[in-house]
């Protein structure tokens, strides 16, 4: 696959580019460069960072690193399968916990639920860091309500996280999950609230909080180019004439809520 004149390889993490050095210099570089792809494309072209993935893993499929962005770009892409299969050879490269979360998420997108809460319950959650904990509670909270139970979602994500005034990267997230699930089970004066918090911790627009706060408020957005709003004044007055007087346009109010 292509890659832009601007992309050295050297971008990639010095973790990364220390693991690449068991391999041979120029083989390394392109691995690198399919690398830096990946990072740049996982969010905005899921496609094309899989499509990367793919080259890297073709060329050095014993490195970790390769094996853990391959994950993330299937993952990206809803194939969990592969995803899941990538995290595991990942982490028995390198023995860390810290992919457990997404494991147990791609059990959920596997349709097992069940799965994903055993694993939550495991002794490798006691072994991640403060965020990655409270991403396996955001997983849990997920399956719950893949399995119909909004009471049980809606206790798992209490927490002293979500509790604390202190805003940390995981923070409107966490605020977000239990909105959602808040309104889910009917309490929409609770979930209005927990958007609004979730809003006051978004600071780069990572949730959709913001438009979920003024749906609940009733807030209509009005697409201002609708044909309505592009007719000339006074072609439909001209296109009325001779009909009867009691004669009615559909309403221009049915604009689409977001």
């Amino acid at each position: 696959m292509p890659i832009p004149e601007d992309v050295t390889g050297d971008e990639i993490d010095k973790d990364v580019r220390q693991e690449l050095q068991s391999l041979p210099k120029t083989l390394a570089e392109d691995v690198a460069k399919n690398l830096v792809m990946v990072a740049r494309l996982i969010d905005e072209d899921p496609e094309g960072a899989y499509g990367y993935s793919k080259v890297a893993l073709r060329l050095a499929s014993r490195v970790a690193a390769v094996r853990e962005a391959a994950g993330f770009a299937a993952y990206a892409t809803q194939k969990y399968s592969e995803a899941l299969a990538e995290f595991r050879a990942a982490r028995r490269m390198t023995g860390t916990v810290e992919l457990w979360p997404l494991m147990a998420d791609c059990e959920r997108g596997l349709g097992r639920p069940e799965k994903a809460l055993d694993m939550a319950g495991a002794p490798e959650v006691h072994k991640l860091d403060k965020a990655g904990q409270v991403e396996m509670r955001l997983v849990a909270a997920g399956a719950r309500r893949d399995m119909g139970q909004l009471d049980a979602a809606i206790v798992t994500l209490q927490s002293p996280e979500l509790a604390s005034n202190s805003v940390q990267p995981w923070t409107a997230r966490l605020r977000y999950a239990y909105a959602d699930a808040l309104l889910a089970a009917g309490r929409e004066r609770e979930a209005r609230e927990w958007f609004a918090k979730a809003v006051e911790a978004d600071r780069d627009g990572s949730t959709d909080a913001s438009d979920r706060l003024a749906e609940l408020d009733g807030v209509e957005f009005v697409d201002a180019l609708s044909e309505d709003a592009s007719d000339e004044p006074g072609e439909a007055a001209g296109e009325e004439a001779g009909e009867d007087a009691g004669s009615t346009d559909a309403s221009p109010e049915d604009g689409d809520k977001h």
